[in-house]
């Protein structure tokens, strides 16, 4: 028998016991009383068994639930540090990005102003060339007008 039927079988004895007149007391029966004493405590090692076995069932469960989320936290962790070293390299890759580009700048004016010059050289040396052939065209121009005369 189940303690929860005893306890019920107990207050049956209890309710059907004889009333005292002129009074709150009641008659039982000794041997009845001990008898369902005896069942009980007969009945009780089951039903401690039975609870000391949700107890254990229940700490298994919140142990394993404990370990999942010890889990999970741990995860996430490895999440966020993982989404954080992208975003340094993202940063990084950014910044030397940056900088390359800075650098091809710097060069690219160099370049440019340094072809400004080569071109503003070479153009001063036609220009020169150009006054030199201009100035024997004119007195090769003069010397057929007649206007200058041979050199002997």
């Amino acid at each position: 028998m189940d303690i929860m039927t005893l306890v019920d079988k107990f207050e049956d004895v209890i309710a059907t016991a004889k009333r005292v007149p002129f009074g709150n007391t009641i008659m039982l029966s000794e041997q009845k009383l001990y008898d369902i004493i005896d069942e009980m405590r007969s009945a009780l090692p089951d039903e401690l068994k039975q609870a000391r076995w949700i107890v254990k069932e229940r700490q298994e469960m919140l142990n394993e639930a404990e370990k999942e989320a010890n889990r999970i936290i741990e995860e996430a962790r490895e999440n966020a540090s993982a989404i954080a070293s992208e975003q340094e390299i993202v940063k990084m890759a950014e910044s030397q990005a940056s900088e390359i580009v800075a650098n091809a700048k710097e060069k690219e004016r160099e370049i440019r102003l340094g072809a400004e010059d080569y071109a503003d050289e070479m153009l001063a040396n036609l220009e020169v060339n150009l006054g030199k052939l201009l100035s024997a065209v004119q007195r090769g121009r003069d010397r057929l007008q007649g206007k200058i005369q041979p050199k002997s």
